[in-house]
C-alpha cells in the first residue's frame, strides 16, 4: 500500500458518501489505499454516519472543532504510507487521478508537494496554482490596480498554461498530494493556523527545504468550496470566514516577513479599503464598500492587537 488520504470533515455528512465512492473508484486503479478521516466535533451525525457506513475508514474524533490544519495534523500517527493524501470532503476526483498524480511524483523525484486541475461543478476552472502573496502584491489585488504594475507577479497568474505541469509557489489545500518523507522533514501543518494560509505556509517551508511544488493538469478535482462554513449559517460563517482570513494573513505575514512586512500589510489594507470606497463614491455616488472596507480594517486592527501583532493565534 503507498498511500493513506487524510480528510477533515466538520459537519458535511451531507458530501462524505461522494467524496468517498470517488475516492475509492481512483484507489482501485493503484491497489487500494488507507484512508483516516479526522471529525472536527461535526453536530450533524458525520462521525455515527461514518462509522456505521465507512467501517473501513480509520475515523478520528476531535472533542471540539481545533481547525482544518491542526486536524490534519491529528491524522499523522496513522499514517505509514510512502504518499499522503490531503483531501477535502467537497472535493470529488476522477477515477484516474491517483495514478497519474503518483506516476508524477516517481518521474519528478524533487517534487514534494503536487497539486491538482481545480474545477467547478460546471467544468468551469478555479484557482490551482498560484504565486505567493505578499503585502504589496494583495494591496494590488485588493485596490485593482494589477494591470498598472505589469511586472509585479500576480497570485493568480494570467500568463501561465494552465495545460502543461509545472512548478508553482502554492497549491491549494483541497487537493494536496505530500510525500511522507517531506512531512518528517519539514513537518505538517503549523498549528497557529486555524483556518486559511496554513497550506501557502507549509509550501513554503516545503520550498525552502529544497523540494518543489508542482501543478498537475492531468488530475481533475471537481471542488464545491465553502461546505463546512454553511453549517454555521450564511452570515454568522461570512463573519468568521472573514476574521479567520483577516487573522491568518496578520499570522502568515509576521512570520514569512517580519515586523516591517506586517506593518506594510496593515497599512495597505487600510489604503486600498480608501482607494476602492473612494472609488466607487466617485462613479456611483455609493458609500457602501468605502463603509464595508473600513470595518474590516477596523477589525484587522483589533485582531493585530489580539494578535500580539502577529505573534500567536486567537483560538
Amino acid at each position: 500500500m503507498e498511500l493513506t488520504t487524510i480528510l477533515v470533515s466538520y459537519n458535511t455528512r451531507h458530501l462524505l458518501d461522494e467524496c468517498l465512492a470517488a475516492l475509492h473508484a481512483a484507489e482501485g486503479a493503484i491497489g487500494g489505499g488507507a484512508v483516516v478521516v479526522v471529525d472536527n466535533a461535526s453536530r450533524d451525525g458525520s462521525a455515527e454516519h461514518l462509522a456505521t457506513h465507512h467501517p473501513d475508514v480509520t475515523l478520528v474524533r476531535l472533542p471540539e472543532n481545533v481547525g482544518f490544519g491542526r486536524a490534519n495534523n491529528a491524522a499523522l500517527p496513522h499514517v505509514h504510507t510512502p504518499f499522503v493524501l490531503l483531501l477535502n470532503t467537497d472535493a470529488f476526483m476522477t477515477p484516474d487521478s491517483l495514478q497519474r498524480s503518483l506516476d508524477y511524483l516517481r518521474d519528478h523525484p524533487r517534487c514534494g508537494v503536487l497539486g491538482a486541475r481545480l474545477l467547478n461543478r460546471d467544468g468551469t476552472p478555479q484557482p490551482s496554482a498560484r504565486r505567493f502573496p505578499t503585502p504589496w502584491n494583495v494591496f494590488l489585488m485588493q485596490a485593482g490596480l494589477q494591470r498598472w504594475f505589469r511586472g509585479t507577479p500576480r497570485i493568480d497568474p494570467s500568463d501561465w498554461d494552465f495545460d502543461r505541469p509545472q512548478e508553482c509557489d502554492w497549491v491549494p489545500g483541497c487537493y494536496y498530494l505530500m510525500r511522507k518523507s517531506v512531512i518528517d522533514e519539514v513537518g505538517l501543518f503549523d498549528p497557529r493556523f486555524f483556518l486559511y494560509a496554513e497550506e501557502v505556509d507549509l509550501c513554503r517551508r516545503v520550498k525552502n527545504a529544497g523540494w518543489q511544488v508542482h501543478y498537475f493538469p492531468d488530475a481533475h478535482v471537481v471542488h464545491l468550496g465553502g461546505e463546512s462554513a454553511k453549517a454555521d449559517g450564511e452570515v454568522s460563517a461570512t463573519r468568521q470566514i472573514d476574521r479567520l482570513s483577516i487573522e491568518s494573513s496578520l499570522l502568515y505575514f509576521r512570520k514569512h516577513h517580519g515586523r516591517l512586512g506586517l506593518a506594510a500589510h496593515v497599512v495597505l489594507e487600510g489604503l486600498a479599503a480608501l482607494l476602492v470606497g473612494m472609488r466607487d463614491w466617485w462613479r456611483q455616488r455609493d458609500r457602501t464598500r468605502l463603509a464595508s472596507g473600513l470595518r474590516r480594517w477596523a477589525a484587522l486592527l483589533g485582531l493585530l492587537r489580539d494578535t500580539g501583532f502577529g505573534s500567536r493565534p486567537t483560538r
